[in-house]
């Protein structure tokens, strides 16, 4: 998937294209609607915004954890067929523009069509709105689709929503408003190695700003191999105050080295973080974990 920052780089695309708006944190069903919107004029692109909106115009209000980091934004978007991605840096001084101006410079860009929520806004003081870019779209031959919400048991699907349902260990509700387990992306880092030395080898993984589920041992996916992590304080080990994310894969063919990238899935959880009094209780129930997730 190709990369473009800005407009100025769209409008160096030099093939017919139709775009999708918004944030997209977390690519649920409902942006997932949106982008499918955005089909049918030649090649489809995503126009997202980095860093968050919010953290941007309201940080005291921002969620203190985001559903997915940009580069795993770009790995959920290219699994959806999407051809391009446009990442505008967002600032106070973007987030000062006029809504038409912002308007009439995408259109400039040679969009055949545009699609982005029903409750979508943009420009100074969110003065732009569906609404009026529909209206602004006509006098530019832009076709601009609002796209209504997706409801999952008749309430609204959101990224608050699903953060929330994370929070309470719903991952059912959680998965079926993504349309898939969620996960995380993160980066591999060398860590104390304990794992090794009680048969149970993990891999320690390093996430950015994206949401955890709360602590415990979940079954989980790793790069598409099953597997079990833990999330916590390590209670027994050393019991840090710094929550880690260590995952043991059903595997014997994990790289030797750090810094590759991970993506977890969580599957369901098996049972709250323990402490446990010796290293051998801990062995005894990973064992057991390992065995509850592969029996499914």
């Amino acid at each position: 998937m190709q990369v473009l920052h800005g407009l100025k780089e769209l409008s160096d695309f030099d093939r017919s294209f139709g775009l999708a708006l918004g944030v997209f944190d977390g690519v649920h069903l409902g942006h997932q609607a949106v982008i499918a919107a955005a089909r049918g004029v030649g090649d489809l692109g995503v126009l997202t915004f980095d860093p968050h909106p919010v953290q941007v115009l309201a940080p005291n209000h921002a969620p203190r954890r985001i559903l997915s980091s940009l580069d795993q934004k770009k790995r959920l978007l290219s699994g959806l067929g999407v051809d391009f991605l446009v990442i505008i840096e967002f600032s106070p001084e973007f987030a000062a523009r006029e809504a038409r101006k912002f308007a009439d410079d995408l259109f400039a860009t040679g969009v055949k069509k545009l699609s982005a929520g029903d409750d979508w806004s943009f420009g100074r003081g969110r003065e732009g709105n569906m609404q009026r870019l529909r209206e602004w779209g006509s006098e530019s031959g832009v076709d601009v689709l609002e796209i209504s919400a997706i409801l999952q048991d008749g309430l609204r699907i959101s990224s608050t929503r699903i953060r929330k349902c994370l929070q309470e260990e719903d991952l059912d509700s959680v998965a079926t408003m993504l349309g898939r387990h969620y996960s995380v992306l993160g980066t591999v880092v060398r860590g104390r190695q304990l794992g090794r030395t009680i048969g149970f080898p993990t891999a320690n993984v390093v996430v950015a700003d994206e949401v955890l589920p709360p602590n415990g041992v979940y079954v989980v996916e790793g790069n598409g191999v099953p597997g079990v992590a833990n999330i916590g304080t390590r209670p027994t080990v050393d019991d840090s105050r710094r929550r880690s994310l260590e995952v043991h894969l059903f595997t014997d063919e994990l790289p030797m080295d750090y810094g590759w990238e991970l993506e977890v899935g969580f599957l369901r959880k098996i049972r709250d973080e323990q402490k446990f009094q010796s290293l051998e209780e801990l062995r005894n129930q990973i064992q057991c974990d390992v065995q509850n997730a592969q029996r499914g």
